[in-house]
């Protein structure tokens, strides 16, 4: 497959990357960025780079409701944004005003995988404070469910499951030229 950059359509502000923890938001985005010739942001890194402090740090200080506000707070920052692609953490989405933010900012893809398959991919993952204490594909599961309806309101939808981050690079740029 050609490594090549394409040009983006200029409808598209940016692409923003939605769905579980351990679905490829991250791989995918990063070279999702170089094809288009767009800029790479990740919000959790955003979130830490401002705080100073890992992820699971700020949720072992002030709680999930904390980080949460965070999350908003980088949300809103990069909804200014254009010519970039964005990689949210896997709640970012719960939060309405977030996903308002978020179609407004451009085109939100979900990425999606089986339970099994993101029970692989985190299995050696240390920094996944919601899965700290438990683990279980049924915890997984039971989260990826509660999530589900918040996923589900994305321009684009892709399982990942069994394919390269080429592959599925390929799928959102095919989606975005014909869009």
């Amino acid at each position: 497959m050609a490594t090549s950059t394409i040009s983006a359509p200029s409808n598209v502000r940016n692409v923003i990357l939605t769905g579980f923890m351990g679905t490829g938001k991250s791989s995918v985005g990063r070279l999702l960025a170089h094809r288009l010739g767009f800029r790479y942001c990740d919000l959790d890194a955003l979130i830490v780079e401002g705080e100073g402090v890992s992820i699971n740090e700020i949720f072992a200080r002030h709680g999930e409701p904390h980080f949460r506000a965070l999350e908003t707070e980088a949300v809103r920052s990069v909804s200014r944004e254009e010519r970039c692609v964005v990689s949210t953490g896997g709640g970012a989405v719960i939060s309405p005003e977030n996903r308002c933010l978020l179609r407004e900012a451009g085109v939100v893809v979900n990425l999606t995988a089986t339970v099994e398959e993101v029970c692989r991919r985190l299995r050696e993952e240390t920094d996944r404070p919601l899965l700290k204490d438990d683990r279980s594909g049924e915890r997984i599961a039971a989260m990826m469910a509660e999530r589900e309806q918040f996923y589900a309101d994305a321009e684009l939808r892709i399982d990942t499951t069994g394919k390269s981050v080429e592959d599925v690079v390929a799928e959102i740029t095919g989606y975005l030229e014909g869009r």
